[in-house]
């Protein structure tokens, strides 16, 4: 069935939906590792319930199907709903007064890894990202603040009534926030372009600020970092000098590099999300370009879309189109639909994607990200404070990386929101679910 049908017929207002329910038992929603997480049971009055066995810890990415559909529940309606059992089959089942099963959805998404990524988030609000670098599958999503599944219809007044913690949005995908520092990985990319034989000669005298005019950007809490070459300014995320490294840029040649790492565009992203516009040309295009350069002003970024740079960067600067359902089969366990791995875009070469990797391999030996450094396995990341009102104390915590650095398996991405410092904050909880990875994987 084309995308166009399946949209019509996920309509809610189609009848059709209804006519299946009456004859069809709504598919299984399993885990990577076949844990089952959706399931039709019957209650007490041998009435259909949806079942959501880990609770919240799901909640987003796999989603509901009471009060309209979200996640995968939505995206995998059309399969879940109808069934794929032979007419001889659905004949013995309507003479036996029973319904035909539905078909079966096997997610990419791994228990122990999204049960790690939702201890570690614990009570702050943000966002956990894990891909596979070389597949783009989804290994765990979550989102805080969450919701049970299983009490969605009892909960809906109290939740929606709630507008300033929006629960029920996948803060992953559809969260949109300033993306601070983590953004310098996108201005280095535009500068080494620009500066091909020189960007690794760069030096700069930081006094804790740039001044261009009357703009001013300023170093982190007021942190001094005297001389910096170009690899020590992204270690330490030196605001000042990637101000003046923003200020160096041809606009044009760093808008169209902008625009190549996703931004002002639709993204191959299975799951509702939502899309980033950023724009260097306005009134005050000086102060833009700064504020730009150091992930400021108005740029936006969702957690989906860092972790699919990040991804690209672990990968030689190939982008695999994200996964988060593997494969669809029928009650007999027959193939109806298999997503394989499939590259959608070359981000960058396979030279930048190094060079880059080795700037952030340099934040976790020697800058914000020294968390991650002296563990079992080895790390590259990039750490973000995001400013995200007018009083400079408050930012959101940011952690994008992967692991380890020779042989890219993993990229997690983390945002705390209203928290503090991404090295202080995210850092820490990265940690725990690169620790739950590795442990996993029996390489500790």
């Amino acid at each position: 069935m084309t995308a166009n049908h399946e949209e019509l017929f996920n309509n809610s207002y189609n009848s059709r939906q209804r006519v299946l329910a009456a004859e069809n038992r709504r598919g299984v929603i399993y885990s990577a590792d076949e844990k089952v997480l959706a399931q039709t049971v019957a209650g007490e009055a041998e009435e259909e319930i949806r079942e959501y066995p880990f609770g919240e810890v799901f909640s987003h990415v796999v989603g509901y199907t009471q009060k309209g559909r979200t996640g995968i529940e939505e995206l995998e309606n059309y399969l879940l709903i109808n069934t794929d059992v032979s007419e001889r089959e659905k004949l013995d089942n309507e003479l036996a007064g029973v319904k035909n099963p539905g078909n079966d959805v096997y997610t990419s998404l791994d228990t122990t890894l999204q049960q790690a990524a939702y201890d570690a988030l614990g009570a702050y609000q943000g966002a956990i990202v894990v891909s596979e670098v070389k597949t783009g599958r989804i290994l765990a999503m979550v989102s805080k603040p969450d919701f049970d599944p299983n009490r969605i219809g009892e909960d809906w007044e109290r939740i929606n009534a709630d507008t300033e913690s929006a629960a029920l949005l996948n803060r992953v995908t559809q969260g949109l926030y300033p993306p601070g520092s983590t953004f310098k990985i996108v201005t280095a990319l535009s500068y080494m372009r620009q500066y091909p034989e020189t960007w690794q000669n760069y030096t700069y005298q930081c006094n804790g600020f740039y001044q261009s005019g009357e703009e001013r950007i300023n170093c982190f809490h007021g942190s001094v970092h005297g001389a910096v070459n170009f690899s020590t300014a992204f270690a330490k995320s030196c605001n000042s000098a990637f101000a003046d490294i923003g200020m160096r840029l041809d606009r044009e040649d760093f808008q169209e590099t902008i625009d190549g790492l996703l931004f002002n565009q639709e993204l191959p992203v299975p799951l509702p999300y939502k899309q980033t516009t950023v724009q260097l040309f306005g009134e005050n295009e000086e102060e833009t370009i700064m504020q730009t350069a150091i992930g400021q002003g108005k740029t936006q970024i969702s957690p989906m879309q860092l972790n699919m740079i990040t991804a690209a960067i672990a990968n030689g600067g190939m982008l695999m189109r994200p996964i988060v359902v593997d494969k669809v089969v029928n009650a007999n366990g027959k193939v109806l639909k298999e997503n394989a791995p499939e590259e959608y875009k070359r981000l960058m070469t396979d030279i930048e994607a190094q060079s880059l990797t080795e700037l952030m391999a340099g934040v976790v030996q020697d800058g914000t990200g020294r968390g991650l450094k002296e563990m079992s396995y080895t790390c590259a990341g990039k750490t973000g404070s995001a400013e995200f009102n007018e009083e400079k104390e408050d930012s959101h915590a940011w952690f994008t990386g992967f692991s380890p650095v020779e042989d890219p398996q993993i990229a997690v991405t983390v945002i705390v929101e209203r928290i503090g410092s991404g090295g202080d904050y995210a850092v820490p909880l990265a940690r725990r679910v690169f620790d739950a990875y590795w442990a996993l994987s029996g390489n500790e």
